[in-house]
């Protein structure tokens, strides 16, 4: 037995020398593009040139790859584990040591038309008020608005438990000492994407469109009842989403608030620019967030306010719907909307948003009135 935990520590140790010794991999991002008509998958650098991914798998021999070059981002991410990650990681260290050489594949990223970088997710949720001075500023709103009244609970909690809440069995099990309420998710639709410097499209006689800049979790294996202890295993990396919302509602209060028509009008979902995968982030809940309207700081806040965390998040998905590779939680908003502001701010034509989160990068969209 002695000999065995000795050979195990032994082990251990080695792995550990190992991992020491492997050069760490220049950071990058990944993203989705277009030249001269044809859609690629770009490996970022510096956020300024981009490789385009396929045609560097053909040209670069030295290694040679027995590996086959992702068709799009959901094939990557699928095998990014199982040789992909180790082939990117190849590919960069020959551009930068082909120095001021680029080779034909690098390209300028301002010479390509960015793409949402997933196209498209099958699923895509949002997680709506888990950010307490969000629900704050919310419940001001709401109380201010005689048009909504009666159609939400417009008590603010700042994200505590209302007297009554229990467990979703199935779903979300409530520990004992937990005085937050249960997490709350929304279907955004795939069909509302839209990619970085595309317009956000005003819908006819709709006046009330307002901003909601939050970070999204993009799903690297499937996930089906994950436990939030196992959660960022299914995590692949993190992306950028403006939920784009209608406060103007539906001219009645029937069921309560209509998501369909407050979240997903065309162009309402604005996606990327990239993806980070989620080594190159030391920690999802420490990143900053900011939302400026024509240059105008509006939003200001860090990952860390958040409410339910990005694996509480992960793991409450997965036990309603099975999450797939390439699927997008996007993952709340925090305080900052023009809805909730005196007077309110509302998106006009002519604006330009742009969110941008901290180690991630920035998404930003000009608005155009409709037609």
């Amino acid at each position: 037995m002695k000999q065995l935990i000795l050979g195990l520590a032994a082990a251990a140790t080695l792995a550990g020398a190992l991992a020491t010794a492997q050069p760490q991999a220049t950071a990058f991002t990944l993203g989705t593009f277009e030249r001269q008509g044809r859609p690629l998958v770009g490996v970022v650098l510096r956020d300024s040139v981009v490789i385009d991914l396929a045609a560097a798998h053909a040209a670069v021999r030295t290694p040679a790859s027995s590996i086959a070059a992702p068709a799009d981002m959901k094939d990557l991410i699928a095998r990014y584990d199982s040789g992909i990650r180790a082939r990117i990681v190849e590919i960069v260290r020959s551009v930068e040591a082909a120095g001021n050489n680029r080779p034909a594949y690098v390209h300028e990223r301002r010479a390509l038309t960015t793409l949402p970088p997933i196209m498209y997710p099958t699923t895509m949720l949002n997680v709506a008020v888990n950010y307490r001075e969000h629900d704050l500023e919310m419940a001001v709103m709401r109380n201010a608005d005689p048009a909504l009244k009666g159609t939400f609970n417009a008590a603010p909690t700042q994200g505590a438990a209302p007297q009554g809440t229990m467990s979703a069995p199935g779903y979300w099990v409530r520990a004992g000492d937990d005085t937050r309420w249960n997490p709350y998710m929304f279907m955004k639709a795939p069909a509302a994407i839209i990619a970085d410097g595309e317009s956000i499209r005003l819908p006819p006689e709709r006046t009330r469109v307002d901003w909601e800049c939050e970070m999204g979790v993009v799903i690297g294996r499937q996930a089906s009842r994950v436990p939030v202890a196992q959660a960022a295993g299914y995590i692949f990396g993190y992306t950028i989403q403006n939920d784009v919302s209608d406060r103007g509602g539906r001219g009645d209060a029937r069921y309560g608030s209509d998501w369909v028509i407050a979240k997903n009008h065309d162009t309402f979902a604005p996606l990327g620019p990239v993806i980070v995968p989620k080594e190159f982030i030391a920690d999802p809940m420490k990143l900053r967030v900011t939302f400026t309207l024509n240059g105008q700081l509006l939003q200001d806040a860090n990952t860390a306010l958040m409410i339910h965390n990005v694996y509480e998040q992960v793991a409450y998905a997965s036990n309603i719907i099975t999450l797939r590779v390439g699927d997008v939680i996007a993952t709340g908003t925090p305080a900052g909307v023009g809805s909730a502001r005196m007077p309110p701010i509302y998106y006009k034509g002519g604006d330009t948003g742009t969110c941008m989160y901290e180690g991630i990068g920035t998404l930003t969209n000009p608005v155009v009135a409709s037609r």
